[in-house]
């Protein structure tokens, strides 16, 4: 008991404003979450792609990118002419569609030309427009999703929301944008509650590693609490008795009331930070992904009919050994072409792959899988497609389950047991995602805050503790016997 009082104290005095920190930050992140760009934003600062403008095609493009590994390529528009973005495995590369030249941007007035054209397309005001930085990292950049298109230009509106668009130097595509507001609350929210202080999170190993130790060190502190706020309940005269006052009281009172809560979230947020250390990571394994690797030379992609007139994008990819391609009209619409079956678009085009398609593809990585189907909105396991209505098929092989975007064929998520588990333990325990909080948004935040807010009163009540505690055996010096 000894040993246990006094792990938990010391953990408790090192740890307890941390816990009111993750607590009251826990709070602004469901309300204001990380600065991201939304498909929505994305396709909004799209232009319309002028095909009379001499194009060379898709192939020739994959060609001259140099990316040898391509699976897929996208025809925008942007301010200085179409561009052809190559994406493969190894990386990303963009050509200019005419002339086949590297349509990287490598310099502040081309980004800003671009940055204008984008934000006037989504009818942002532009009359203050001006280059903000050039950089590798700044705090809304850290994310490694950005990796492949550093550096990044960074420019400012000036208006009234203080938006910032952030530019790809390899594509010249806005890939972020924030605002005043979402920056200010994401400094008492994501980056607090993440420990995620630009110098910390450029290494994605050492942040790891830190936040990873301390989640598991703060859930060794509460387990300790649990056990011993149990232990030092006493039974006397049919009454519930606690050997504490004051403040002490206080916290064993709180603890108690509001310990299975503290418990499983502790748990789960550790688990946020797992990346398959206990869990597997949903991604495909090497054997599946070399089962669907081999891709048709791109010379022999066929060209069937033309690019609908008033389509934002292009895109050309390849799924289970065929070409299709995609012209993204808006947000919820898009004109999918089979190129292989040499569908043209003479019957009424259709906008997504099929199950019969998918099952074909699926089979490729394993044997035995049921007819793939559409999983419903309220699924327990659901999961966004690429664009709204667009479905996302399941298929089912064995144990392991694959979800696949109707609308653009990429594996969104594989699911094995262990997988499924860790939706459970981590998502539904930390934000509260379980499909009945899910259905009633109201509900869901309510109960968030009532419990975040709870756990931060307990955790404040630690940090008086703490804060007696050090001062109690370090600060008050005995004063000398006359």
């Amino acid at each position: 008991m000894r040993a246990l009082i006094l792990l938990h104290r010391w953990l408790g005095v090192s740890f307890s404003l941390l816990f009111a920190m993750w607590f009251s930050t826990g709070i602004v992140m469901h309300f204001v979450p990380f600065p991201a760009l939304t498909e929505a934003e994305r396709i909004d600062g799209l232009a319309p792609v002028d095909p009379s403008q001499g194009l060379r095609g898709p192939a020739v493009a994959v060609n001259a990118s140099g990316i040898n590994d391509a699976t897929r390529v996208r025809l925008i528009q942007r301010s200085d002419g179409p561009v052809y973005v190559v994406t493969g495995r190894s990386g990303i590369s963009a050509v200019r569609a005419d002339d086949l030249t590297d349509a990287a941007i490598k310099s502040a007035p081309s980004a800003l030309k671009i940055a204008e054209a984008a934000a006037r397309q989504r009818g942002q005001d532009i009359s203050q427009l001006a280059f903000a930085d050039l950089a590798d990292y700044d705090q809304w950049t850290v994310p490694n999703g950005f990796d492949r298109h550093r550096p990044l230009y960074r420019v400012a509106l000036n208006d009234n929301v203080g938006t910032e668009l952030y530019l790809s130097s390899v594509t010249g595509e806005i890939v972020l944008d924030t605002t005043r507001r979402e920056r200010a609350w994401n400094y008492v929210g994501s980056v607090t509650h993440w420990i995620y202080p630009t110098l910390l999170r450029k290494s994605r190993s050492a942040w790891d590693i830190t936040v990873w130790s301390l989640s598991l060190v703060a859930l060794i502190a509460a387990l300790s609490g649990c056990i011993l706020g149990i232990l030092r309940v006493k039974i006397a005269h049919r009454r519930i008795v606690l050997p504490y006052s004051g403040w002490q009281k206080w916290h064993h009172v709180l603890g108690l009331a509001c310990m299975t809560f503290v418990l499983t979230w502790i748990f789960s947020g550790w688990l946020s930070m797992d990346h398959g250390r206990l869990f597997s990571t949903g991604k495909l394994s090497a054997a599946e992904t070399a089962a669907i690797a081999d891709t048709p030379a791109w010379e022999s992609l066929p060209t069937h009919g033309s690019i609908s007139a008033d389509a934002r994008e292009v895109e050309w990819f390849v799924f289970d050994r065929q070409f299709y391609r995609r012209d993204r009209t808006s947000l919820d619409a898009q004109r999918l072409v089979s190129l292989d079956s040499g569908i043209s678009g003479a019957s009424p085009p259709r906008e997504f792959l099929d199950p019969s398609e998918i099952s074909g593809y699926v089979e490729r990585m394993a044997s035995g899988c049921n007819v793939p189907f559409v999983v419903e909105v309220d699924d327990n396991y659901a999961i966004a497609a690429s664009m709204p209505r667009a479905p996302v098929y399941r298929s089912v092989c064995g144990s392991v389950w694959s979800h696949i975007d109707g609308a653009s064929g990429a594996i969104l998520e594989r699911l094995d047991p262990s997988r499924r588990a860790y939706r459970w333990f981590y998502s539904a325990l930390h934000t509260m995602d379980f499909p009945i909080l899910s259905a009633r948004p109201t509900l869901r935040s309510a109960l968030i805050i009532l419990l975040c807010g709870v756990g931060f009163v307990f955790s404040l009540t630690g940090v008086v503790i703490g804060w007696r505690r050090l001062r109690l055996q370090f600060l008050v010096v005995p004063r000398p016997m006359p």
